[in-house]
């Protein structure tokens, strides 16, 4: 009874064996672009946008036919003082309004210091939080 059992499970396994080896696909598969889109880059356009995380174009930035270097916007002086007598009316330390703004320490230091790219969002958020009307970044 058991010899019977093993030979007709040896069967199955075979039967089994064959039946997946014939429905395997051994064509090659090609991936292409759309035409569209090579057209595109053709042009020059990626269909990416070129901006930097804080909104800033970058194609406004790029200068080739000068040797200038390139700078990005900066927090402007006017918004630098407000948000540091703004905190401090408030009460907060640096770290205290990041943790309210739930950014990094580090990102309301560089808004005082005049260091961080200006983002109206986070100034906003800013507004917020600290209940009073800042200078908006140009």
């Amino acid at each position: 009874l058991t010899t019977n059992a093993h030979q007709h499970n040896t069967n199955i396994n075979i039967d089994m064996g064959t039946m997946f080896r014939q429905y395997q696909d051994w064509e090659p598969v090609v991936l292409r672009k759309p035409l569209a889109e090579t057209q595109a880059e053709k042009r020059g356009h990626s269909g990416f946008s070129k901006k930097t995380a804080a909104n800033v174009d970058l194609r406004q930035l790029e200068n080739d036919e000068s040797d200038e270097r390139m700078t990005l916007p900066t927090v402007p002086k006017d918004l630098r003082i407000a948000i540091a007598q703004a905190r401090q009316a408030k009460g907060f330390s640096q770290k205290e309004l990041a943790a309210k703004l739930m950014i990094p320490a580090k990102t309301v230091q560089e808004y005082e210091a005049g260091r961080a790219i200006p983002n109206n969002a986070l100034i906003a958020k800013m507004e917020r939080n600290l209940g009073c009307k800042l200078p908006r970044a140009k």
